[in-house]
């Protein structure tokens, strides 16, 4: 096994931990965060009925927009504001929060601080 098979086995164990903890509902949806290197992908899942509400990226014409980097801290917390304006249009205000195995810090934190800001409780 190379090091980013390493890497990736470690990866999926965290996020399989975290997801054996939590688990989105109708009433509180699941954040569910993927980082690369380069973007973000933010999805608003209601794992009960298996339906995505929402979901916004880096990609996106939405981001586009803004004029930000997928890759910075400045980035991420424009995509936060972005899905938490988005799920505040789907009808939904309390989510609970899968940071998908990465640490809560830099761009995963700056993300949950802004979504929090646009009005999410989690």
């Amino acid at each position: 096994m190379n090091k980013l098979q390493k890497k990736q086995a470690a990866l999926a164990r965290r996020h399989r931990r975290v997801r054996g903890k939590i688990a989105g509902t109708a009433a509180r949806p699941r954040v569910c965060v993927t980082r690369s290197n380069s973007n973000m992908y933010v999805q608003v899942i209601d794992d009960v009925a298996g339906k995505t509400i929402c979901g916004v990226s880096t990609l996106g014409p939405d981001f586009k927009a803004t004029g930000k980097s997928g890759a910075t801290v400045e980035g991420a917390a424009a995509l936060g504001a972005i899905v938490g304006k988005k799920a505040q249009e789907s009808g939904v205000t309390e989510v609970v929060f899968d940071r998908g195995g990465n640490l809560y810090h830099g761009r995963i934190k700056a993300l949950a601080d802004a979504a929090r800001e646009a009005g999410l409780k989690f």
